[in-house]
């Protein structure tokens, strides 16, 4: 995603070839996503930008704005891959074209071209992106009011151009004011605009600071280098529009993009390891060697919770019975009782015989081991003879059940005993 530097250098491609002239065609593309979501369409922004003159141009962090001649003023964000380029103007972002290859015009994915005049020079200029996560709206205000309205109002100040407001003393109560990771706050955009995630982990790795520690346990010292870190990376890379061959050799920019590749190491060159770890959902680069944690941090927190959590669950478990069913006591199965084919089958409270399920019986003999040829035919006749054999004698004790007489029986009456009848 272009951040703060890289939306500086399009403000400045906007100041050195659009501004002090006036638009004289423009070309969009309806989009539901990059117009329709901040509620204008292709069609208004079309009618409302051509004829008009571009009288100047602005940065709030990842928002910027062209100053028109007279309301509305397109304020643009380029989401994750949305870019600005100028026709036959080098100003590549993601990778540049192989050399001598010219770039096509209009380019992929273009979402509004602007043809600019200013006497025989013509300018073009459009709107890139892919993946249609930016946005283009109009604001309907006075240029110099323009950072009162949305989408600016609701974003925290500038690190650059707000120095004034991005003091020591300012840093101090937001990071005080909040319990979060660190990494977390500066990727705020409502706290600071602008800090994405590389210049993110550029800021706290000269600042010291590891990603994960909660900002509230950061020292004083701490907050003094964090502040300074700030204004150091955001400053030298808005200086150099962004274009990271240029950054300083120490950065650890230029040693972070090897995650991933087999035959590639991610390590500074004094040796130093770079390391990946997730903060607040982001791959985070960090050296642990320079740092450390000086204090608690999300992961061992996120950590001793889950523990907690599973002790506690397996302790309720433990303690709360399990529940039976209204009316009937819970007996234990005796071993014998569950032995399989010579156990009675249970009796219905109706006096009827339960069925026992065939599938079940299947499954019981399938466990036993299965032989082959011979023994196995051997084996056959035995069960069966045995089965055999186990019917005849329970047909016999019916039979002898049916055949004996029962001794008659004469009810006693109430208070009665069978000494007292006789």
């Amino acid at each position: 995603m272009p951040e703060l530097a890289e939306v500086a250098r399009i403000v400045h491609f906007i100041r050195t070839h659009l501004v002090g002239k006036t638009i004289a065609n423009v070309k969009a593309q309806e989009d539901a996503l990059i117009f329709g979501k901040v509620g204008t369409s292709a069609e208004e922004f079309q009618a409302k930008m051509t004829g008009k003159k571009v009288v100047g141009a602005g940065q709030q962090g990842k928002y910027f704005w062209m100053l028109m001649s007279s309301p509305p003023h397109p304020v643009m964000h380029f989401g994750m891959t949305g870019w600005m380029k100028f026709k036959g103007v080098e100003n590549v972002y993601y990778r540049a074209t192989a050399s001598g290859e010219k770039e096509p015009w209009p380019p992929k994915f273009w979402k509004f071209i602007l043809e600019a005049n200013d006497g025989d020079a013509k300018t073009e200029a459009a709107f890139v992106d892919a993946r249609r996560l930016g946005r283009v709206r109009l604001v309907d205000c006075p240029g110099e009011n323009i950072r009162k309205h949305t989408p600016l109002k609701e974003n925290g100040p500038d690190p650059v151009s707000d120095k004034s407001i991005v003091t020591e003393g300012w840093l101090t109560a937001k990071v005080r004011g909040k319990k979060v990771p660190i990494k977390a706050l500066l990727l705020d955009q409502a706290v600071i605009s602008g800090i994405g995630n590389w210049m993110g982990d550029e800021i706290l790795y000269h600042a010291k600071i590891h990603p994960e520690q909660y900002s509230n346990t950061l020292r004083d010292e701490q907050i003094t280098e964090l502040h300074a870190a700030i204004n150091y990376v955001c400053s030298t890379s808005v200086d150099l529009l962004g274009l990271s061959d240029e950054f300083p050799s120490d950065w650890l920019f230029h040693h972070r993009w090897n995650k991933g590749k087999k035959s590639l190491t991610s390590k500074l060159p004094n040796g130093d390891k770079i390391e990946f770890i997730t903060v607040g959902g982001r791959t985070s680069a960090i050296v642990p060697a320079v740092q450390n944690k000086t204090g608690r941090v999300a992961a061992d927190v996120n950590r001793d919770e889950e523990v907690k959590d599973e002790e506690d669950e397996e302790d309720e478990e433990e303690d709360q019975p399990r529940p039976t069913p209204r009316g009937r006591t819970k007996k234990p199965i005796k071993k014998e009782e569950s032995a399989g084919a010579d156990t009675k089958p249970a009796t219905m409270s109706s006096g009827r015989q339960a069925r026992t399920p065939k599938t079940q019986v299947v499954k019981r003999e399938s466990k036993v081991n299965i032989k082959e040829g011979p023994e196995a035919n051997t084996d056959g006749r035995k069960r069966k003879a045995a089965q055999g054999t186990a019917a005849k004698s329970e047909s016999a004790k019916k039979a002898k059940t049916i055949v004996e007489p029962k001794e008659e029986t004469t009810p006693l009456r109430r208070g009665r005993s069978a000494a007292a009848k006789k």
